[in-house]
């Protein structure tokens, strides 16, 4: 049993880098480390050497917060392999929303006959956007609620961001978020094949979503990144440029809360959060100007959060205690 955990265990880690589907498969870490050759030496005027070093900044990777990275990297791997089993599928939601569908209109579905690539197309389209929405909406969560902003914070306790940050993540928000996934996806897949039977497919580019492959491979990876890219200030209103996520992890007052957006700024538009690139400073990142080093311990990333969330949930308890306290008082006094 533990030979066949261990197993798939380095098949997952495998998977991180091979599979198209992943955030840090080697054909995007590629791109992205052109792309940021090429925008240090256009923008920076730097030599092609001085652009390389710059990718691989030693202080980055190997610095404490590049190695808390690493760790929390390879730990949530095998968390999170040794919770699947028990987490709700994508393919049980679609299955129980589209026989709820059926039920419910008393049709077996296959309402619709358009031709397979509308479909595909609107398909794809409709996936992405209701998947990028529910990623804002749960990442705005994580910020202003207390009880959860308590895990989400190891992830703004980087100092330095590179590719491996986008994993530095609590098990409790990589589990929510992975619930977010079952939901939405698995929602909006029975909705289209109820609606257009076996018609439906995503568009895909070796084996990924086309859409995120496209975003990947135009150097997704330099959001965590110290890389500083920036759109212009027009199309970070519709897309989230590296430079605008690097604002989001800012221990700067004035970028709390801002740019929650995963691929589309639209949602940070609409919602007031967000922050173009135009105008400000490169940041300093981090939870505050002072680091903590419980911020890079195996203690600060995996059980401080659960004390500081129980702290939250007590303090919340005592101030509902005592306005129920208030609240009987006023009635019982006049019968006393």
């Amino acid at each position: 049993m533990v030979d066949s955990f261990l197993e798939k265990y380095l098949d997952a880690l495998l998977a991180q880098v091979l599979d198209p589907a992943k955030r840090i498969h080697l054909a995007y870490l590629a791109t992205a480390l052109v792309i940021a050759i090429a925008w240090l030496m256009w923008v920076k005027r730097v030599s092609f050497i001085r652009a390389l070093r710059a990718g691989f900044d030693r202080r980055v990777f190997l610095g404490a917060s590049g190695r808390a990275d690493l760790r929390v990297f390879l730990i949530n791997q095998a968390i999170m392999l040794a919770l699947s089993p028990l987490l709700l599928g994508r393919l049980v939601v679609a299955g129980a929303v589209y026989l709820f569908l059926a039920d419910a209109l008393h049709n077996p579905g296959g309402l619709l006959i358009w031709p397979q690539w509308l479909v595909a197309a609107l398909f794809t389209v409709s996936y992405f956007l209701l998947d990028d929405a529910s990623r804002y909406g749960l990442h705005r969560l994580l910020h202003e609620w207390p009880m959860l902003w308590a895990f989400h914070k190891v992830h703004h306790s980087a100092r330095t961001l590179s590719p491996l940050t986008v994993y530095r993540t609590h098990p409790v928000e990589s589990i929510l978020f992975a619930l977010r996934g079952a939901i939405v996806q698995g929602g909006v897949t029975a909705v289209f094949v109820f609606v257009f039977g076996t018609q439906v497919n995503l568009l895909t580019v070796l084996g990924a979503s086309v859409v995120v492959f496209a975003f990947n491979v135009t150097g997704a990876n330099l959001r965590h990144s110290h890389i500083h890219l920036r759109y212009w200030s027009g199309l970070e209103h519709v897309f989230i440029s590296p430079f605008q996520h690097q604002l989001h992890h800012s221990s700067a007052p004035q970028h709390f809360n801002r740019n929650y957006g995963a691929m589309l700024a639209i949602w940070d538009w609409l919602g007031g959060t967000l922050v173009i690139s135009k105008g400000q400073a490169r940041p300093r990142f981090g939870l505050s100007r002072r680091p903590d080093a419980r911020e890079q311990s195996l203690f600060g990333l995996y059980l401080l959060p659960f004390m500081d969330s129980l702290s939250v949930l007590r303090r919340r308890l005592s101030t509902w205690l005592s306005r129920a306290r208030g609240a009987i008082s006023v009635f019982v006094k006049p019968l006393l």
